[in-house]
């Protein structure tokens, strides 16, 4: 048999398969899709009203599932949450979840504004913001990385009386074998003069990077669960004009009744700078203020004492300063 014997290539055949295959792989990844988003909203109805019992009521209104085709998550219209046991609640914007398909470990939600809060020591709070996003990255037994980042946060009463705003913030908490991992910052933090007693302060901003020691089984970072646990403040930093300001760094412990014990380190960072700006904000007590300054300025520019804290009784070198309530 000879080459021009031989039957040619039938390419559109091959085509013609090669569109089918595609077509039945795409419309089995679709129906597979909106069978997990059925399934997704199913348990997410099944969950809300597991949770709606003891004096908890938690809402979603319009529960749905979006992304197709490359994630999937829940979006509601409104959320609501309120216990009655605490008195805590709050009514927030859309929420929108989503989960990566093709990275199933990574979950990401994000909140829109406004917000109504309810505490039971600041009674009710009006919030706003232009970002609010969380994200988690799941392992097992406890998620690997727990994150929290939003700006153009905005705080008023429920009368709309401005409380505070802030640029930008974020946090981290994540599990170190039995300790637990936290780091936060924020920037352009501005408090009202009708919280600090009419004073004018600079805007904050702040960082800090700690450890709490066993905390990796603490189902919730809250003050009352740190009691009789210990752990390391690697950095924590105060500043008013991004060079001035406090830095503060050792070990700590609370104990079973929540007083606080300490061994840390204070650095003063430019003292001179730090003074003119407590100066204005507490002009009572310039004099004093310039009196610790001249006494710092001779130990350098970024001058370190020894804070101790006992029982709740907080020395910085030789002098009693404050006294700290029990957590």
């Amino acid at each position: 048999m000879t080459a021009t014997d031989r039957k040619p290539p039938n390419y559109g055949r091959r085509i013609l398969w090669l569109g089918v295959f595609v077509v039945v792989l795409f419309g089995g990844y679709s129906a597979g899709w909106f069978y997990l988003a059925d399934r997704l909203v199913t348990n997410a109805r099944a969950a809300i009203a597991e949770a709606n019992r003891d004096g908890v009521t938690v809402e979603c209104d319009n529960p749905i599932a979006r992304g197709f085709p490359f994630r999937l998550g829940v979006y509601c219209d409104r959320i609501a949450y309120a216990n009655a046991v605490e008195a805590l609640g709050l009514t927030a914007g859309n929420l929108r979840t989503a989960g990566q398909i093709y990275d199933p470990t990574r979950f990401i939600a994000e909140l829109d504004g406004p917000a109504t809060v309810a505490t039971p020591r600041n009674g009710m709070l009006n919030l706003d913001w232009e970002k609010l996003r969380a994200s988690v990255r799941w392992a097992r037994p406890l998620p690997e990385r727990v994150s929290l980042e939003g700006g153009g946060l905005a705080a008023t009463t429920a009368t709309g009386t401005p409380l505070a705003t802030i640029g930008a913030f974020e946090a981290h908490m994540r599990p170190n074998g039995q300790d637990l991992d936290l780091a936060s910052s924020f920037e352009d933090l501005a408090l009202d003069p009708a919280l600090v007693e009419g004073r004018t302060l600079p805007a904050l901003s702040g960082q800090s990077d700690l450890t709490i020691n066993g905390g990796a089984d603490l189902r919730s970072v809250r003050l009352e669960n740190l009691r009789g646990r210990s752990g390391t403040i690697r950095n924590a930093e105060l500043s008013v004009d991004g060079k001035s300001g406090v830095t503060v760094n050792g070990t700590f412990s609370f104990s079973e009744d929540g007083l606080l014990d300490a061994d840390l380190k204070l650095t003063v960072r430019d003292p001179n700078g730090l003074s003119a700006v407590l100066s204005k904000a507490f002009p009572e007590k310039r004099r004093e203020i310039r009196n610790v300054t001249s006494a710092l300025t001779f130990m350098g520019n970024d001058p370190t004492l020894p804070l101790l804290i006992e029982r709740g009784e907080a020395r910085l070198a030789f002098f009693t300063i404050a006294e700290i309530p029990p957590i």
